[in-house]
């Protein structure tokens, strides 16, 4: 079993109960083969982690950005809570050592890996308002994501990256981008993506996503940062 005292040492948490760290950290694959663990999954936390987190950042937006309208406070909120972004929050946590996963599930890495990582990230958050109440989740929120915005804001990390990339392509070369499928490859209820962006007909990028859409605004960003327009 992993030594959840070293991950409480390292997050400067201490769990009142100490079941509730570990159901955040056990992945529904991890019962399935472990029969006799007869414990639960970490979904219903996740489920109340998500909502919790939501709150604490939007209340942190609203007042760090007083000026700013609605539409630009839901844009950052989304850069700073989306899979990619809690994901690297939770892999700098090391909580990627503490993971209770199937031995199937334990040999994924990439994207299937990033999506684990975010859910256990917001299934911690719900364990630790249920041990501790809305305030420590909130710090433990502050301490670990809060930090990411200011990058956020000030390479436009919020702007829906197509939109964007298509704006830059036209000032700078007067053309519409384009996104080419490059690969498609999986299960239907695991499919991978692969596309490039494109302007006038040259490759600039590539992006990898679970979704045609997610692929392209991937290989946008990419062709955003390879053209230093970011």
């Amino acid at each position: 079993m992993k030594d959840f005292a070293q991950f409480e040492k390292q997050i400067g948490f201490s769990f009142k109960d100490k079941q509730l760290l570990q159901t955040a950290f056990t992945h529904r694959s991890y019962l399935n083969e472990n029969r006799g663990f007869l414990k639960e999954h970490n979904e219903r936390l996740e489920f109340l982690g998500d909502a919790v987190l939501e709150l604490a950042v939007t209340d942190f937006l609203y007042h760090k950005y007083p000026e700013r309208p609605e539409g630009e406070l839901t844009a950052f909120r989304a850069s700073l809570v989306n899979t990619q972004s809690i994901s690297a929050a939770a892999t700098q946590l090391g909580m990627n050592d503490y993971l209770l996963l199937s031995r199937g599930e334990a040999k994924d890495t990439g994207r299937a890996r990033q999506y684990i990582l975010a859910n256990t990230f917001e299934a911690f958050i719900g364990a630790l308002y249920m041990d501790q109440g809305y305030e420590a989740a909130n710090r433990f929120i502050e301490k670990s994501l809060f930090g990411k915005i200011d990058e956020i804001v000030e390479k436009r990390l919020w702007q829906d990256a197509k939109s964007y990339f298509q704006e830059k392509a036209q000032e700078e070369y007067s053309a519409t981008p384009s996104y080419e499928l490059v690969q498609e490859a999986g299960p239907d209820h695991d499919k991978k993506f692969i596309s490039a962006a494109k302007i006038k007909g040259e490759a600039v990028a590539q992006g990898e996503g679970r979704s045609k859409q997610e692929a392209e605004q991937e290989a946008a960003r990419k062709a955003l940062e390879v053209k230093g327009w970011v």
